[in-house]
């Protein structure tokens, strides 16, 4: 993989990160909890660790691992039109992260990887990377992001890349530019389809309120992260253009910043029978 061209998306990718900050800055910093200490260590630190290590080492040895196996498949793919390869990082990357996504909030143990996500009591872009350290490490579609690099689809991740980080940073920012489109009367069509292709601030908040018990969150579903429509098909859709009125996770006992983001290698015993049960009795 020509790790040099991953600096052209991962440069445009930052500008839009950034244009997010600066959006919400403007428009919401005095209508949302900023956190605290603990909530900027986790998100600095599992932020960084996911763009300086666990991305750019998944990408190449993904490759790695693909050019000993098979090296024949180099560039195999690299005449094939443009939107099939698009349409293969929507399966392969999209569809399975939101498998992945699902199943974290199934099976405990992996649970304990995501919570980090989910442990913040507000909305903001700022939360998009934040997850324990080795929950993108093995989430597959990253793996098989990189082997269809190295079947020589570079050119579309990169266009593919930038389109879903924006729907990602747009759907968990503290910004309700959505509500401004349901209030367009000639735009009603086309917002009821697009809140069912992408995911937007309202279906994406629901995943993160603290109780199902207030008729809004949805923890148990809306998984999407590029398009919701994962969710549509599958089943695990709710839709309801309304905000949760509290962000978080009910019914656990805070841990420390250090056991979000490095847990199993930091952990806690009193929080570890907690953890085994939680998937069931809350999210």
């Amino acid at each position: 993989m020509n790790t040099t061209m991953l600096a052209n998306p991962s440069a445009v990718v930052a500008g839009i990160f950034l244009a997010f900050i600066l959006l919400e800055l403007a428009c919401s910093a005095l209508r949302q909890s900023s956190g605290g200490r603990r909530d900027v260590l986790i998100e600095v630190i599992g932020s960084g660790i996911l763009v300086a290590i666990t991305f750019p080492a998944v990408m190449w040895l993904s490759g790695k691992l693909l050019s000993l196996v098979a090296p024949q498949l180099k560039d195999a793919l690299v005449a094939i039109p443009w939107a099939v390869g698009f349409v293969l990082f929507l399966l392969l990357d999209d569809m399975t992260q939101y498998w992945w996504h699902r199943l974290t909030h199934r099976v405990p143990v992996l649970y304990a990887l995501h919570r980090a996500h989910h442990s913040a009591p507000y909305m903001s872009v700022r939360i998009v990377y934040r997850n324990n350290s080795f929950y993108y490490m093995l989430m597959p579609g990253i793996w098989l992001s990189g082997m269809l690099i190295y079947l020589g689809l570079a050119p579309v991740y990169y266009v593919y890349l930038i389109i879903k980080m924006t729907v990602i940073f747009a759907a968990h920012s503290s910004v309700a530019w959505d509500d401004k489109l349901y209030g367009i009367r000639v735009l009603r069509p086309l917002v009821w389809l697009l809140e069912r292709i992408i995911s937007t601030p309202s279906t994406h908040s629901a995943h993160h309120g603290l109780t199902a018990d207030d008729g809004v969150t949805h923890y148990k579903g809306n998984f999407g992260n590029l398009l919701f429509l994962w969710d549509v098909l599958f089943g695990t859709a709710k839709i309801t253009r309304r905000r949760p009125p509290a962000y978080g996770i009910e019914h656990l006992s805070p841990i420390s910043w250090q056991e979000e983001l490095f847990w199993p290698l930091v952990r806690s015993r009193r929080t570890a029978p907690k953890t085994s049960a939680r998937p069931e009795v809350t999210q």
